[in-house]
């Protein structure tokens, strides 16, 4: 399966009215002492989970630019907290970025002003979730998939598909699924499941999970509804869902490969797996706010973002793949190439990333469901209706 696109650039320039542009900043100044970032959970460290990961604390005494983090747990999250502002700085998901890029909430980026800009993997380097008509909007960050999470002492071999989490059933250990299995609280998520009936059934004809008409995404709400009886927590926060699976008998989700990644440092019985109905996945880019008030330390970070210590680091930290292929083998930082291998750095073409629903697709008559109501209808699934 081929990675997809959201929209072709020009296509959004119509529809945003976006033409030419250029970068606001032309050159770097005077640091301006502080850096506001809005970052997923696990992307900014500074040591204080686990003193061996830390890419904050050299920057700031280097750079002269303390680094401010608000954590957000999902994509709606964050385009909530940029349209509010006072950030400079986010690590966005595709289902996010061309949002921001759209509302006039992000700025393009100079990446003249990136030396490293040349060491980004060309997979990212034009990627269409962060780049209209050949204008960078961000800089790509981390890379990867969306994976079952499973309790090992339940599932003695790893499970092969997405149906415990989609379907009523008996799991290995003789229990029930019902009230053991978790799903995402984010809209986005009628994707996962859009991806389950591609496989298992084909007739509806679904050719992305992000391009639905309205019988396909009527289908996919029916098999949330199903899952929807079965969930015993929708989950946003990644600690929270840590401690589901080790204290409230959580066995089976997906989940993100931090989750795992902790959860087995602690000694858990817990692994992934990406399923033969393959998985959704995330791209992220850091992007600029339209009004950063220190856009010279947000250069600064961002520069340093792509330095190949730090993305190793944050891939082996995250279980993700890095923006910077040399990252996995320059041995500047803890990733290797077998770390990356290990992470799906060759899988790339098989996930489906994250982009935003839009109602003229390119499946059928151009007619799909648009993404706000996939937020009305997945409040609504979510509250049993």
């Amino acid at each position: 399966m081929n990675r997809l696109k959201l929209l072709g650039t020009t296509t959004l320039a119509l529809m945003t009215g976006i033409g030419p542009v250029l970068a606001q900043v032309t050159a770097i100044g005077a640091p301006e002492g502080q850096v506001n970032i809005v970052a997923w959970p696990g992307y900014i460290e500074r040591g204080e989970t686990m003193k061996e990961f830390d890419w904050v604390t050299k920057f700031e005494e280097a750079s002269g630019c303390k680094v401010n983090v608000k954590t957000a747990n999902t994509s709606d999250e964050m385009v909530a907290l940029m349209n509010e502002g006072g950030f400079d700085l986010v690590t966005a998901s595709g289902d996010a970025s061309l949002r921001l890029v759209a509302g006039d909430r992000v700025q393009p980026i100079n990446t003249d002003l990136i030396p490293s800009w040349s060491t980004v993997d060309e997979r990212l380097m034009s990627a269409p979730w962060h780049t209209v008509d050949g204008v960078h909007y961000g800089v790509p960050y981390m890379w990867g998939p969306n994976v079952l999470m499973y309790n090992t002492e339940v599932f003695k071999e790893p499970p092969t598909s997405w149906n415990v989490v989609f379907e009523e059933m008996a799991l290995p250990d003789g229990q029930p699924n019902k009230g053991r299995v978790q799903a995402y609280d984010g809209p986005i998520h009628i994707a996962d499941a859009a991806q389950y009936l591609m496989f298992h059934k084909p007739e509806l004809g679904i050719t992305s999970p992000y391009e639905l008409n309205e019988d396909q995404y009527k289908a996919a709400l029916d098999l949330l509804r199903v899952q929807r009886n079965l969930v015993s927590r929708y989950w946003h926060d990644a600690f929270i869902q840590i401690d589901d699976f080790k204290n409230e008998g959580v066995v089976a989700s997906g989940s993100w490969p931090f989750q795992r990644n902790l959860l087995q440092s602690d000694g858990q019985p817990i692994a992934s797996v990406i399923p033969q109905e393959g998985a959704t996945g995330w791209a992220d880019t850091t992007m600029m706010h339209v009004d950063a008030k220190n856009p010279n330390c947000s250069y600064l970070w961002m520069e340093h973002t792509l330095s190949s210590n730090l993305q190793a680091d944050l891939a082996v930290w995250f279980g993700a793949n890095p923006s910077v292929p040399a990252a996995c083998t320059d041995g500047r930082g803890m990733s290797t190439a077998e770390t990356c291998t290990a992470n799906g750095m060759d899988d790339f073409e098989k996930i489906r990333f994250w982009t935003t629903p839009v109602s003229n697709c390119s499946q059928g008559d151009g007619a799909c469901v648009p993404y706000y109501r996939w937020v009305s209808d997945y409040i609504g699934v979510i509250g049993g209706r």
